[in-house]
C-alpha cells in the first residue's frame, strides 16, 4: 500500500484555497521574522517551535485586526440589529488554521512558511485546543459564530473564559483518569483582554424597599473583565467578537477582614470571587445543581446584559456617551439567543434592570424582554433539564427570586387559569415556573418558554416532541411561538479545513461556491456514475485511512489494517446515545469469527466525572479491545480502539477517515446530533436509527442511501405502554445471550470476574435506552454493511449521493433561518472593504 501524500507533496496541485501570490508570501516571510525578533524571541539565541508557531500566529493575527476594527466601525455606521449569542460553552478547537482559510491567507503562509524551512503542519499542532465546551452544545456554538460572520451578520458570541476547559482524559488501565486542561499555560495569542470594559456583577445581599420601589443592596461584587477573540467570515472582510468574561475580584474585596488585621486572609479570599470563571463544568445531558454553577450562569447573563445596554446606548464607534435613552426600540436593535437554559437568568435580570434601573413600568420591560429573548432547547432527557432550588436563589439571588414568582404570578394567574382554563389546578402545576416539592425548585425551561418569543427544537423530530410531550401545554396556548431549526455545520471547518483533498476534487467538478452555498453539493448527483470522479472519491478516503493508520500506529502502537472498514462512533459516553449496542455487536463479531475487513474504532469520548454507568462502559470497551486485539486468531481483521481524549483537533484526523458513522441512540432520544453531519459531508455511510437529524439525513438523500435500523418514536411509546423486558430477548437471541453471559462471568475481566455486573444488571433489569430491543435489528444492518463494503464502486456512489445531499446541514442555511424567522434580520453578502481599501 503506497504511503499518503503529504501536504509538501500536494503543495504544487491546484487546490481550492487558493494559489499563493508572490507579494502576499514575500509580506507574511518579512511579519513573520518581525514578530520572532522582536515580538518573541527577543534577547534570546535560539527559537523553539512555540516561538514559531507564535510568530505565525501573530502575523496571521496582523491581517485580522485591521478587518476587526473595521467591521466593527460599520455596525456603527449601518446600526444594524445586532445579535447576541449567550453560552456557557463554546467548543472553538484551534483557531490558526481556521483563520488562514477564512482570510484566504492558507497557500500563502504554507509556501512562505516552507520557504523558510519549517513545516506548516508542525506548528499547526502545536496550538492548545480552547476546549471550552462538553460536546455538541459548544461546538454548535461555534460554527454558528462562524456562519454568522460568514453571512454578514452583526453578531456578538457571550461566554465564560474557563480558565481549565473540558478534562484532559487520559486511559489508566482502561479507566477514565481526568487532568486538568491548562490550556491557557502558554498563553492565547487570539485573545484581547478589555479592561476597560470591566463591569461589576452583583451576589447574595438582600432586597430593600423603598418609596422608589425595591433595590438590591449590601451584594458582594464580583468583577468581570471580557477577553475578545476575533470571528472571522469566510473571504467577507467580515470580522465579529466572541467576547469571554473573566472574573476578577475587586481591589476592596474582603476589606473588613483586611479592617480586623487578616490582610493575608483578605488577598487569600480573592480567589472566592475568581473561582467562578476558574473551571468548566464537565457534564453533559446531566443536570447538577452546584451553587457555583449558578454563579457562573449568572455572572455571565448579568456582564453580558450591561455590556448590551451600553452598547445599545452609545451607538457610535468610539463612544461611550449614552445617545439613545429610550428603550421603546430595543427590541428592534437588540436580539438575544439563549443556547439551552443556561443563560435563562437573561429573562429575570433584563427585566431586573428595565424595571429597577431603567424605572419602565411592569408591563412595558416584560413586552421588550419577550420580544428581545429566544430560547433553544437542546434535550428532552428530564435528568438534564435545570431546576434550581429556591432557597439557593434566595440567598444568591433574592431580587431575581422576588420577580421569577412575580413572572410566574403573572403567567398563572392572568394568562392561563383567569382566561382559557380557570379551576383547571393540574394544569397550574403542570406549567407553574416553581415546582412544589422538597425542596421547591425553579423550572429554568419554563422560565425560558414564558419569557421568550420564540422557542426552538434543534431537528424537525425533536420540534415536534418539544411541541407534543416537554412544552405542550405551553405549545397550546401559543402554538406560534414554536419552530424548528434544524442544527448544522460549518463547511469551512469540517470540510475545507479537515478534509482538503475531497474539498479540491469537488471544487474541480463543480467550482468552489458550495463553500458558501452547501446546497451547490447537489450537483455532484450528476458524476454518481462518473468512473474518474468514483476513483477520486474513493481514493481521497483511502489518503485519510492512510494517514490515520500511521497517527494511531504511532501514537497508539496497533497497526491498522487501512482496506478495512473505519466503523467509528464519537459521542460523549451516556448511556441514551447506546455505546452499548456497539460494543454487544463488537462482542458479537468476535464471538463468529465472521469478521472480514472489520476494523472498529468506538468509545472516542469523555465520560463525565461523576457519572459511574459512563466510566464502567470505557472500561468495558477498553477491556474487550485487549482480549480482542491480542487474539492471534483475529490478527489485523478485527481491532478495537479507544481514542483517549477526544477533542476537535482530533476529531479533524478522525473523521475524514471514517467509514462508518454510528447513530445508534434511542428514537426519541438524541435531539440532533452534528457529528452525523460531518461524518456525512466527509463521506462515511451513515448506520443510526430514526433519530435526531438522522430522520433528515434518510429524507434528503434517501433512505437506502443510509442503514437505518430499529424502532421508531412510536414503536418506542407502544414499548413504554406494554412494558420492555430486557430478559425476553436475552432467552430468544442466543448470540445476545451469549454476549451477556461472558461480559457476567468476567470472560473480559478474568481477574475480577464481577467488574461489570453493574453493566449487567442495568441492562436486564433497568435499561431505559432498550438496547436488546434493538439489538438484532443493529446486527442485521451491520452485516449489510459489511455486504456492501465488498463491492467498492457500490459503496462508493452511496458516498457520493450522501455528500450530495449534505447541503442542508450547513450552519449557514441554520443561521439564515434564524435570522429570518427569529430575530428578524437578513443575512448579507456585502462585502466589507479590506483595510488597505479606502471605505466608501
Amino acid at each position: 500500500m503506497s504511503k499518503p501524500l503529504t501536504d509538501h507533496e500536494k503543495r504544487k496541485q491546484i487546490s481550492v484555497r487558493g494559489i499563493a501570490g508572490l507579494g502576499d508570501v514575500a509580506e507574511i516571510k518579512k511579519s513573520f521574522n518581525r514578530h520572532l525578533h522582536f515580538t518573541l524571541v527577543k534577547d534570546r539565541n535560539v527559537a523553539t517551535p512555540r516561538d514559531y508557531y507564535f510568530a505565525l500566529a501573530h502575523t496571521v493575527r496582523d491581517h485580522l485586526v485591521g478587518r476587526w476594527i473595521r467591521t466593527q466601525q460599520y455596525y456603527y455606521e449601518k446600526d444594524p440589529k445586532r445579535i447576541h449569542y449567550l453560552s456557557l460553552e463554546f467548543y472553538m478547537g484551534r483557531t490558526l488554521q481556521n483563520t488562514m482559510i477564512n482570510l484566504g491567507l492558507q497557500n500563502a503562509c504554507d509556501e512562505a512558511i516552507y520557504q523558510l524551512g519549517l513545516d506548516l503542519e508542525e506548528l499547526e499542532e502545536i496550538e492548545e485546543d480552547a476546549g471550552l465546551g462538553n460536546g455538541g452544545l459548544g461546538r454548535l456554538a461555534a460554527c454558528f459564530l462562524d456562519s454568522m460572520a460568514s453571512l454578514g451578520l452583526a453578531a456578538y458570541g457571550y461566554g465564560i473564559r474557563y480558565e481549565f476547559g473540558i478534562f484532559n482524559q487520559k486511559i489508566t488501565k482502561g479507566w477514565q483518569v481526568e487532568e486538568a486542561d491548562d490550556w491557557l499555560r502558554y498563553g492565547n495569542p487570539w485573545e484581547k483582554a478589555r479592561p476597560e470594559y470591566m463591569l461589576p456583577v452583583h451576589f447574595y445581599g438582600r432586597v430593600a424597599h423603598t418609596p422608589e420601589g425595591p433595590k438590591w443592596v449590601d451584594t458582594q461584587v464580583v468583577l468581570a473583565m471580557p477577553y475578545d477573540t476575533p470571528v472571522p467570515g469566510y473571504k467577507n472582510n467580515t470580522v465579529n467578537t466572541m467576547r469571554l468574561w473573566s472574573a476578577k475580584a475587586p481591589n476592596d474585596f474582603n476589606l473588613q477582614e483586611f479592617n480586623v488585621g487578616d490582610y493575608i486572609q483578605a488577598v487569600l479570599d480573592r480567589n472566592l470571587a475568581e473561582n467562578i470563571s476558574r473551571v468548566l463544568y464537565p457534564n453533559d445531558n446531566f443536570f447538577e445543581g452546584k451553587e457555583l454553577r449558578l454563579k457562573q450562569e449568572y455572572f455571565v447573563v448579568a456582564a453580558t446584559l450591561q455590556d448590551i445596554i451600553r452598547r445599545f446606548k452609545s451607538s457610535k464607534f468610539g463612544c461611550r456617551d449614552p445617545v439613545r435613552t429610550s428603550f421603546e426600540t430595543f427590541h428592534e436593535k437588540v436580539a438575544i439567543q439563549l443556547n439551552d437554559t443556561h443563560p435563562a437568568l437573561a429573562i429575570p435580570e433584563l427585566m431586573r434592570i428595565l424595571v429597577d434601573i431603567e424605572r419602565l413600568d411592569w408591563e412595558k420591560a416584560w413586552e421588550i424582554t419577550t420580544k428581545t429573548c429566544a430560547y433553544t432547547n437542546h434535550t428532552v432527557l428530564p435528568e438534564a433539564l435545570e431546576r434550581w432550588p429556591v432557597h439557593m436563589f434566595e440567598k444568591l439571588l433574592p431580587r431575581h427570586l422576588q420577580i421569577i414568582y412575580e413572572i410566574n404570578q403573572r403567567h398563572l394567574d392572568v394568562r392561563i387559569l383567569a382566561v382559557l382554563y380557570p379551576g383547571d389546578n393540574d394544569r397550574l402545576c403542570r406549567m407553574s415556573l416553581i415546582e412544589e416539592g422538597d425542596p421547591k425548585r425553579i423550572n429554568m425551561a419554563h422560565l425560558c418558554v414564558v419569557g421568550s418569543h420564540a422557542v426552538n427544537g434543534v431537528a424537525r423530530i425533536h420540534s415536534d416532541i418539544v411541541k407534543t410531550t416537554v412544552f405542550k401545554d405551553f405549545c397550546d396556548i401559543e402554538p406560534e411561538k414554536f419552530q424548528n431549526k434544524t442544527n448544522g455545520i460549518t463547511p469551512r471547518r469540517w470540510l475545507l479545513l479537515c478534509n482538503p483533498g475531497l474539498a479540491d476534487i469537488i471544487a474541480e467538478k463543480i467550482g468552489e461556491d458550495f463553500l458558501t452555498d452547501l446546497f451547490q453539493l447537489k450537483k455532484l448527483l450528476d458524476f454518481v456514475n462518473d468512473e474518474m470522479f468514483i476513483r477520486d472519491v474513493a481514493k481521497v478516503k483511502q489518503e485519510n485511512k492512510l494517514k490515520f493508520a500511521a497517527y494511531l500506529e504511532s501514537e497508539y502502537k496497533v497497526k491498522i489494517n487501512p482496506e478495512s472498514i473505519f466503523d467509528i462512533q464519537v459521542k460523549r459516553i451516556h448511556e441514551y446515545k447506546r455505546q452499548l449496542l456497539n460494543c454487544l455487536h463488537v462482542i458479537t463479531l468476535y464471538n463468529s469469527k465472521n469478521y472480514t475487513q472489520k476494523c472498529v474504532h468506538t468509545g472516542l469520548c469523555q465520560a463525565a466525572p461523576g457519572y459511574h454507568m459512563a466510566k464502567i462502559i470505557i472500561k468495558l470497551f477498553t477491556s474487550v479491545g485487549e482480549v480482542v486485539n491480542h487474539d492471534p486468531v483475529v490478527g489485523d481483521r478485527l481491532k478495537v480502539i479507544f481514542l483517549e481524549n477526544y477533542r476537535v483537533s482530533l476529531a479533524e484526523k478522525v473523521i475524514p477517515a471514517a467509514d462508518l458513522s454510528e447513530q445508534i441512540s434511542t428514537a426519541g432520544t438524541e435531539a440532533s446530533g452534528t457529528g452525523n453531519m460531518k461524518f456525512m459531508l466527509n463521506g462515511a455511510l451513515t448506520i443510526g436509527t430514526m433519530d435526531g437529524a438522522n430522520v433528515e439525513m434518510a429524507e434528503e438523500a434517501g433512505e437506502e442511501n443510509l442503514f437505518i435500523f430499529g424502532m421508531r418514536v412510536e414503536d418506542v411509546e407502544a414499548m413504554d405502554k406494554k412494558g420492555y423486558n430486557a430478559r425476553e430477548y436475552y432467552e430468544r437471541l442466543p448470540e445476545l445471550k451469549q454476549v451477556m453471559d461472558q461480559i457476567s462471568t468476567g470472560f473480559f475481566s478474568p481477574k475480577e470476574p464481577e467488574l461489570f455486573k453493574d453493566v449487567v444488571n442495568m441492562l436486564m433489569n433497568h435499561d431505559r435506552f432498550k438496547v436488546f430491543a434493538d439489538y438484532e435489528a443493529y446486527i442485521s444492518c451491520q452485516e449489510k454493511v459489511n455486504e456492501l463494503y465488498r463491492n467498492p464502486k457500490e459503496w462508493t456512489k452511496k458516498v457520493i449521493r450522501n455528500i450530495a445531499a449534505s447541503g442542508k446541514f450547513s450552519s449557514d442555511r441554520t443561521i439564515a433561518e434564524y435570522a429570518r424567522e427569529v430575530w428578524g434580520v437578513e443575512p448579507s453578502d456585502v462585502k466589507i472593504p479590506p483595510p488597505n481599501e479606502p471605505r466608501e
